[in-house]
């Protein structure tokens, strides 16, 4: 009987301990803007998913999420939803083309603002980064917290509301709304080799930074520009129990240009904002706010610099 029973006691064991490790590990995804922000997820093949893969987040409102071990995928926010009278949903930005809020396996059609996970990675370290490369749709904040010493372990985003100041060749402003809603690449607003990096420019050494990938960078100097824009681009956290609090529409005092070319360029508030607690979903813990609060200064050193 004690023979029979030591395999099911091993098989408990290893269960909690699997099931412990897949939940030392949290995204808290906060919408802290004016609007209603749909945030969709796609997990990269062969990893483990997550319990969803859209939902609605309205203004001030987030959701705490357990993050599988070696998750790997994309996080997104889409905006200007609606479902029209045959039950479909469709978004303006963002849009994953599953017909509902749950993007089922649909990544973000282009322009979008995308932040990048790779969970337990290369020498157990985490590895992410916010993406300009699909162009931009809105601003995003990651901010890790309680990790491990080691590695690039900082925030990372765009904090910068691009829309505005987007170039016109660039902007997506549909006849629907008053101004742009997002800002396209210019691999996908004029599709040749050389802002692709494809073909002969499929290489770090031929694919340079452009004056379009300029622009982004210039206004967000740690989020990816362009493809090979990994020098400045690419964070990594130790392995423990990290937390990562990705906010739409971070906002700061301070947050300045790079650049001449993107001076003027507006930011999300005036003032340091947190809106969350006792709303639908589970609210992220109150110490985000501290946590919002330093990467919206480390991230305004860092433009400033």
């Amino acid at each position: 009987m004690a023979g029979r029973a030591l395999p099911s006691l091993v098989s408990v064991v290893v269960l909690f301990v699997s099931v412990r490790d897949a939940a030392s590990k949290s995204f808290a995804i906060t919408n802290n803007c004016e609007y209603t922000v749909w945030p969709g997820i796609l997990s990269s093949a062969g990893s483990a998913g997550m319990d969803s893969t859209g939902f609605v987040l309205a203004p001030g409102q987030s959701r705490t999420m357990s993050v599988p071990t070696g998750w790997s995928g994309r996080f997104w926010g889409r905006t200007l939803c609606s479902t029209d009278d045959a039950g479909k949903f469709t978004c303006v930005t963002g849009d994953c083309g599953s017909g509902r809020q749950e993007c089922a396996g649909g990544g973000a059609a282009p322009p979008a603002t995308l932040a990048e996970f790779t969970m337990d990675g290369s020498g157990g370290m985490d590895f992410y980064d916010v993406s300009l490369v699909d162009g931009y749709n809105l601003p995003i904040l990651v901010a890790p917290q309680g990790a491990a010493a080691g590695g690039n372990c900082a925030p990372t985003g765009c904090m910068v509301d691009l829309n505005g100041a987007c170039p016109a060749e660039l902007r997506v402003a549909p006849a629907s709304a008053s101004a742009g809603v997002a800002c396209k690449s210019a691999c996908e607003a004029f599709g040749s080799a050389q802002y692709c990096c494809s073909g002969e420019y499929g290489n770090p050494n031929t694919c340079r930074p452009s004056e379009y990938s300029q622009f982004f960078k210039n206004a967000c100097p740690r989020a990816y520009s362009y493809a090979y824009d990994d020098a400045t681009s690419t964070f990594t956290c130790a392995g423990g129990d990290t937390a990562y609090a990705i906010t739409f529409c971070p906002s700061t005092t301070s947050v300045k240009s790079a650049g001449q070319s993107s001076a003027g360029l507006p930011l999300m508030n005036d003032t340091m904002v947190y809106l969350a607690g006792d709303q639908a979903n589970a609210a992220a813990p109150p110490h985000h706010l501290v946590v919002l609060l330093i990467a919206a200064v480390s991230l305004a050193h860092a433009t400033m610099h």
